[in-house]
């Protein structure tokens, strides 16, 4: 097809359809890896100075170019090299638009590991490449937050701040330590990120004992001015 989606035979068709195969006992699964190319945005600070670098992860369906736009209506981020991360997985929406995602459950272990070396990867061309201090700071929205936590957790680079809206922490990872600060933001009319999660990501901090900042604003699954006020606040500290 034009579009690039896949033709196949109907839903119903024995040579397509994996649970019409029986015996699966011989079928043996294998990894192999390859080359594929990243995407990644820059916005370049509005000073010369080595310049804190801000790094953010789009949310479900989404491009770099939405992140790009939120990170800069966050007060206070003209100061700091901001980069936008695009995931891996081109996805079509149910508008039919092209975006992308970070990952499915399908082969999770080896997408987080695939993901966080990406990152490193990115981190390390950009401080090779720019004028950047020792500051880094993580931005997730939405899908992007699992992935801004496995950054700033998992990753080669410490980060001084983690900053999350509208997406919960991935349950398997420890909170204790590898960032110093948090910013953990959730619209009241959100229906993604429930009530419930946000609430439970707040104690997992408290019990670690991570410095963090709670902000409930008024607003649905996205960012509004009351969001980007919070999150300039809290950029200033960092």
């Amino acid at each position: 097809m034009p579009d690039g989606r896949a033709c196949c035979s109907p839903a119903g068709s024995a040579l397509f359809n994996a649970s019409a195969i029986k015996d699966m006992t011989s079928i043996q699964e294998y990894a192999i890896q390859t080359s594929v190319s990243g995407r990644y945005l820059l916005q370049l600070p509005s000073n010369s100075v080595p310049a804190p670098l801000l790094i953010g992860f789009h949310g479900y369906g989404q491009t770099a170019e939405d992140e790009i736009a939120l990170l800069k209506a966050i007060p206070g981020s003209a100061r700091w090299l901001c980069c936008s991360i695009e995931a891996l997985h081109p996805v079509y929406t149910p508008r039919g638009e092209t975006g992308a995602s970070w990952m499915t459950s399908r082969a999770r272990e080896q997408r987080i590991t695939e993901n966080v070396n990406y990152v490193d990867a990115v981190i390390k061309r950009i401080r090779e490449s720019a004028s950047v201090g020792d500051r880094l700071c993580f931005h997730g929205f939405s899908q992007g937050c699992g992935m801004a936590c496995r950054a700033a957790l998992l990753g080669s680079y410490r980060a001084c701040g983690l900053m999350l809206l509208g997406g919960d922490i991935p349950p398997e990872l420890s909170v204790n330590g590898g960032v110093d600060r948090v910013h953990l933001a959730r619209g009241n009319e959100d229906r993604f990120y429930s009530p419930e999660k946000y609430e439970h990501d707040c104690a997992r901090f408290r019990d670690a004992g991570l410095p963090f900042t709670a902000t409930l604003f008024r607003g649905e699954h996205g960012a509004n001015d009351e969001y980007y006020d919070s999150a300039g606040a809290f950029l200033a500290t960092v």
